[in-house]
């Protein structure tokens, strides 16, 4: 499938680009003043998430005022555990927060398997939409969260700082939260491939609280569940190749586990050594990301040296711009903006 704009697709494929292709973790979020008025409209942040044309409209909403090369699904993680049962709402200040938590291996074996087609029907529908308004001028990214990040919220009941009861259960009870796991692969997998059979170009994991593991750990309890899912994720549908990404934060200093993935992009946070992650990562994988948030916060001229250290260290290798994280609600889109047109005038004809 070609696209009016295939910096970003070509990038997955190691094409050449006429310049390092950017998008943002959290591009549509509550920085941008016509997201939060969406939001408003929608009542809450979940009825924007379950209702397909406001999740549609809040997927383009950065597409129509940033040179972005790449949209991402408007949706959150944490639908595969609500789909399950569990009562999902998100607390004003707290985050998300489940009607019950899932401690015992009882809990566990009663969840179940959602059936994306049935279950998660809103999600398919806004991706057929969006990529129906996006008549193709980017790609656009479908994602789900690591088995292990999913189990961390759904033991502890939420959004939490230390996360201690799933810590519990894994020193506890490794058995149980192995079964916990193993669900969710399944679930996450079904998902995934429900999302490319809807239309999405790109699939993503977000391991975001896999750096929670020790590192005796961390290949038992995170890395082998995101190699399962890999492995059984559709790398093509209708004659299409859908490239992968991963995102592991708080895995910096486990590069060399991360070489185990058949994925192939790895997106770094920010926290990870760029130019040890492309020495011990490239070429096997494509990176992504590595710009802190917080930097966003600084004078152009700051943003513009800190863009010309990452571009200069990743010269010669595909790359994709992206934050570190999720970009935080305090940004000035200008800034962002400012960021975007930096990086692709500053890789003009560099890659």
């Amino acid at each position: 499938m070609s696209f009016k704009n295939d910096a970003f697709i070509n990038a997955l494929f190691r094409r050449p680009t006429k310049y390092t292709p950017v998008w943002i973790m959290r591009q549509a979020g509550r920085y941008l003043p016509e997201y939060r008025a969406l939001r408003e409209e929608a009542g809450s942040f979940l009825n924007l998430c379950k209702t397909p044309e406001l999740a549609c409209a809040a997927t383009l909403q950065p597409l129509q005022r940033f040179s972005l090369d790449a949209a991402i699904l408007f949706s959150d993680i944490l639908t595969i555990p609500d789909a399950m049962g569990l009562g999902l709402d998100f607390i004003e200040g707290e985050g998300p927060r489940f009607n019950k938590s899932i401690n015992s291996l009882a809990e566990i074996n009663k969840l179940i398997i959602p059936d994306p087609d049935h279950d998660l029907t809103y999600v398919l529908d806004a991706i057929r939409l969006i990529k129906a308004k996006l008549a193709n001028k980017v790609p656009l990214i479908g994602f789900a969260g690591s088995p292990f990040t999913l189990a961390a919220y759904i033991v502890e009941g939420g959004s939490s700082k230390n996360f201690n009861q799933i810590k519990k259960m894994l020193l506890d009870a490794p058995e149980i939260l192995h079964q916990l796991l193993k669900k969710l692969s399944q679930a996450v997998i079904l998902y995934l491939n429900a999302q490319i059979k809807a239309g999405v170009d790109v699939i993503m994991l977000f391991d975001s609280w896999g750096g929670l593991l020790a590192d005796k750990d961390y290949a038992e309890f995170s890395l082998n569940y995101l190699k399962e899912i890999l492995k059984n994720v559709l790398r093509e549908y209708q004659n299409k190749s859908i490239p992968s990404i991963v995102f592991a934060r708080g895995s910096g200093a486990r590069l060399l586990q991360l070489k185990l993935l058949s994925a192939d992009v790895l997106g770094l946070d920010e926290n990870t050594n760029l130019a040890l992650a492309r020495n011990i990562l490239c070429p096997q994988f494509i990176l992504q990301g590595n710009f802190a948030p917080q930097l966003l916060k600084e004078d152009e001229a700051t943003i513009k040296k800190e863009i010309t250290k990452a571009l200069e260290i990743m010269k010669g290798n595909p790359y994709i711009f992206n934050l570190g994280h999720g970009i935080t609600p305090d940004i000035d889109p200008e800034k962002l903006n400012f960021l975007i047109n930096e990086v692709h005038q500053q890789s003009l004809n560099w890659v």
